[in-house]
């Protein structure tokens, strides 16, 4: 392969909602530029963009694949991104390292809830974008019908660039308003003989010209000024504004493909070579220290990683996006990422999936990968000895979707950690940790399908075999009243005993709440007098705020720590269901002590238990985790929608509808959102997604709360 130049370089996210034919269409353009002679089919499982073992099994896109085009003089790097909903951190990674993204849309099912997702993430990210409208040869295409609904969804710059003579079963042939010209294909599609327009097709060719002319002058004062003098522009100058109107989003244009018959294919890779735009003419991307960093070839080499993947027979493999610089074979660069640690980048390679092309050398702009690195991950910047660029411009959704998880055999759980580490290098939207809190491995991704490839990999890539179970809920305790205990630590068993008691007060705390003062329990009060006062912010949310109020040295004053640490190991387990408990005062206000026996671990002891008994006294509630969550779904599933919503506790905060797609706000506690997502995709075919984010913390129900202590009381004496 040809080393290209900055200016000859297009990246581009080819994006689409599941089952719109982004695979289809890969393996079209790799037919057209000719690195493939004959195209696969996900139904024969051996598509380019499709390799991995999981993606054959469960037949459809796991992971987002590279795939670079020679055609026309132009190098087009392609990385084509699953449809699912689950692999949707795939979109934000391409998106972060290309210039422009192709939306797919079915013809046959138009504007999708995974069509809106990507154009808001697009948005976003300010990326240029066109549309495809693929599989037009489908039974129920109806090309008039989705451009209304395009353009009410995305508004009046959806300019077509095509149409088809006939849409469904019958296209073969299309008219081109950009080259003003009719396009047709045989049964093999590939390239078009091209034609005259129709006489009967004029009108509307003239028609949709003029307001493409109209769309690419609006971006050029000077090519507004000749439009409004002669009513036309020349081929040049039309490319020229529309490039224009993609980089400021002004302009969304259309084209019209059959992947499966390839057809169009060729016209739409013309137009991203010679029209879209190159990565000179995009913003240059910013380091971690809000430096621009211009892509050029004479520049201080630096790469990013925006990729890791496991490739089968040949290990880890890194994708990289060279920022700066020429990159040669055999350069030695410092991963500024791993505190400078030095790598070799021995051979360079371009890929289409498994399809690897060694070269010399790659310049700014451009993407390659390579093998058998050091110690270089998804997010690491690569740079020559005295660069110091460092970017991190990649940022991915939250995950909605949570499992617990432990390896069959206990003692493979070190195991499990290390597989699981590797594995988010390869997708960071999948996130572990060992939750100190709920006392469980917990994996955490962006819905069931994505969860399960994981199980899949690890069970059959890495032999281990595992288990999901429901996490525990991370509820919170309080109380609700005041409450007095006392308590007595008492142990002797020869020679120096034990010995500690602890009187205390604890109440609900506020922020702002007035000073302790005087408290009234049956027919005694107590009057304090606060000599010290420490307020404890809590790692997992509210306060505890402990007094000392201890008068005549009753307790040592070195014994309060101790007794603090008593207090912190019941607000770690809290009483009632061994959660965190949180937003407690306590007011220590007398107590005893031995010359001889009292010790650290005595008044540690004595304030633990004499908390807990308070606490039980203090009428004390239990709180659950309530996310805030926005469904949005198609208008003939809105019902059902709803109705499962509220069968999970859910309280309606609002809904709206948008063009024959409702969204719907609701607050939901965590418990009932556990298998959400494979409810949601159920209900609607897989038509609807959600987001969820955390909102408060709020009380349990009462019937609730009774299940909780029961169920907790039966694991304490299993213990």
């Amino acid at each position: 392969m040809k080393t290209y130049n900055t200016d000859e370089i297009k990246n581009i996210a080819l994006l689409g909602s599941k089952g719109s034919g982004k695979t289809t269409l890969a393996e079209a353009m790799l037919l057209e530029c000719g690195v493939i002679k004959r195209r696969g089919t996900i139904e024969t499982k051996n598509t380019v963009s499709d390799y991995f073992q999981v993606e054959k099994e469960y037949g459809y896109s796991v992971f987002s694949t590279v795939i670079n085009c020679e055609f026309n003089g132009k190098k087009l790097n392609v990385i084509d991104c699953p449809g699912a909903d689950d692999f949707v951190g795939n979109a934000y990674t391409a998106l972060g390292v290309c210039d422009t993204g192709v939306i797919l849309l079915d013809a046959e099912y138009g504007v999708e809830v995974g069509t809106r997702n990507i154009f808001r993430t697009t948005e976003q990210l300010k990326k240029p974008i066109l549309f495809a409208l693929n599989q037009i040869d489908g039974e129920k295409a109806d090309y008039d019908n989705i451009m209304e609904q395009m353009r009410e969804v995305f508004g009046p710059k959806v300019v077509a660039v095509q149409f088809p003579v006939q849409a469904g079963p019958g296209f073969n042939a299309l008219v081109d308003v950009l080259l003003m010209k009719k396009l047709e294909w045989g049964p093999e599609g590939g390239k078009p003989t091209v034609s005259d327009i129709p006489a009967e097709l004029m009108d509307k060719a003239e028609e949709l010209h003029n307001a493409l002319l109209e769309a690419a002058a609006e971006n050029d004062e000077t090519l507004m000024d000749k439009f409004f003098e002669e009513g036309t522009l020349s081929e040049d100058e039309m490319r020229e504004g529309i490039r224009k109107g993609l980089i400021d989003r002004s302009i969304y244009p259309v084209f019209i493909v059959s992947a499966l018959k390839d057809m169009g294919v060729r016209r739409m890779m013309e137009f991203l070579g010679n029209v879209c735009p190159f990565v000179t003419d995009m913003p240059a991307p910013e380091t971690v220290n809000g430096e621009s960093v211009e892509p050029k070839s004479d520049g201080p080499l630096s790469l990013f990683v925006f990729k890791t993947s496991i490739e089968p027979h040949i290990g880890e493999v890194n994708y990289f996006k060279v920022m700066s610089g020429t990159l040669h074979a055999g350069d030695d660069v410092e991963n500024i990422s791993r505190q400078g640690t030095k790598e070799r980048l021995a051979q360079l390679y371009t890929v289409s999936g498994q399809i690897r092309q060694s070269v010399d050398e790659l310049k700014a702009g451009d993407i390659g990968a390579a093998v058998k690195l050091k110690d270089v991950h998804t997010g690491n910047t690569l740079n020559q000895k005295g660069c110091d660029y460092e970017f991190d411009f990649i940022k991915y959704p939250a995950p909605k979707y949570t499992r617990a998880v432990k390896p069959v055999t206990e003692s493979d759980a070190e195991k499990l950690s290390v597989i699981l580490t590797r594995m988010h290098e390869e997708d960071p939207t999948w996130i572990w940790e060992q939750s100190k809190e709920l006392k469980q491995m917990i994996v955490k991704g962006q819905g069931e399908f994505h969860l399960r490839t994981l199980k899949w990999r690890v069970e059959n890539n890495d032999k281990l075999p595992i288990e999901f179970m429901e996490p525990k809920i991370p509820y919170r305790e309080t109380i609700t009243k005041a409450a007095r205990a006392d308590y007595r630590h008492k142990k002797q068993s020869g020679g120096s005993g034990q010995f500690g008691e602890v009187h205390l007060i604890i109440e609900p705390y506020t922020e702002g709440m007035p000073e302790p003062d005087t408290y009234k329990f049956g027919n005694q009060e107590f009057k304090l007098n606060v000599r010290d006062k420490q307020e404890i912010p809590l790692e997992w949310g509210g306060k505890l705020v402990v007094y000392n109020c201890i008068v005549g040295g009753a307790i040592d004053a070195r014994f309060i720590p101790a007794i603090v640490k008593g207090l912190m190991d019941r607000m770690e387990q809290g009483p009632l269901t061994g959660s965190y408990a949180r937003d407690v005062r306590v007011m220590i206000y007398d107590g005893k002590m031995h010359p001889v026996d009292s010790n650290e671990i005595s008044f540690r002891l004595a304030g633990r238990n004499a908390f807990s008994q308070a606490f039980k006294q203090a009428n004390p509630k239990i709180l659950e985790p309530v996310y805030d969550v926005e469904v949005l779904t198609p208008a003939d599933t809105m019902g059902d929608v709803m109705s499962d919503l509220q069968g999970r506790r859910a309280i309606i905060m609002g809904m709206n509808s948008e063009n024959g797609i409702e969204k719907l706000s609701a607050k939901v506690p965590l418990k009932e959102m556990s298998s959400y997502s494979t409810s949601l995709s159920s209900i609607s075919g897989g038509r609807s997604s959600f987001t969820m984010q955390f909102a408060s913390y709020e009380l349990v129900p009462g019937d609730e709360q009774e299940r909780l202590l029961k169920a907790y009381a039966e694991t304490q004496q299993e213990d």
